[in-house]
C-alpha cells in the first residue's frame, strides 16, 4: 500500500508533474486514500488538467470521508471553483446524517451557487442528510420552482427524505 501521507504532501507541492503522479497514485489506492479526501477536493481546483482529472477519478470511488474531514469539506462546499464545491458537497452527502452540521452551508450553495451542478448536488446532499437537514426546507422549497427540472426533482426528493 502506498504511503498516503507522502502522497498527500506531493499532491500539495509546487511540481505539477509530481502532483499529477500523486493524484494518480491516490486514485489507484481506492478507499485506502480516504485520509486524502480534503486534499483531493482541493486538487479539483488545481491549475493542471491532469491533477484535476486524477483527483476527480480518485474522489469518484473514495466513499464517505472521515468525520474529521467534515468541517473542512463544509468550508469547501462554498468554494468559488465549481469543481471543488461539487466534490466537497458530494462527500458531505456521502456522509449522510453525520454531515448535519453542514446543512446551512449546503442550503447556501443550493440557493447561491451560480453552477447548476453544484446546486443540484447540494439538494442531493441535503436529502442524504435526511431529517437532520430540516433547517434547509425553505431553500429546498424555493428550489422546487427552479427552471432546472433536475434541481426541482432533487429538491422534492430531499424534502421527502427530510420529512417535508
Amino acid at each position: 500500500m502506498p504511503d498516503i501521507a507522502s502522497l498527500i504532501k506531493a499532491l500539495t507541492g509546487a511540481d505539477a508533474a509530481a502532483r499529477a503522479e500523486s493524484a494518480e497514485a491516490l486514485c489507484r489506492a481506492g478507499t485506502d486514500a480516504v485520509a486524502a479526501a480534503v486534499p483531493l477536493v482541493k486538487a479539483c481546483g488545481d491549475s493542471d488538467d491532469q491533477v484535476r482529472e486524477w483527483a476527480v477519478a480518485a474522489l469518484e470511488d473514495l466513499g464517505a470521508p472521515p468525520a474529521a474531514a467534515l468541517t473542512a469539506l463544509t468550508a469547501l462546499a462554498g468554494d468559488a471553483q465549481p469543481l471543488v464545491a461539487y466534490w466537497a458537497t458530494t462527500l458531505l452527502g456521502r456522509s449522510g446524517k453525520a454531515a448535519a452540521a453542514a446543512t446551512p452551508a449546503l442550503a447556501k450553495s443550493l440557493a447561491d451557487s451560480g453552477d447548476p451542478a453544484v446546486a443540484q448536488r447540494a439538494a442531493w446532499a441535503l436529502g442524504k442528510i435526511g431529517p437532520a437537514a430540516a433547517a434547509a426546507k425553505p431553500a429546498l422549497e424555493r428550489a422546487l420552482a427552479a427552471a432546472d427540472p433536475r434541481l426541482a426533482r432533487l429538491a422534492q426528493e430531499a424534502l421527502t427524505a427530510i420529512g417535508g
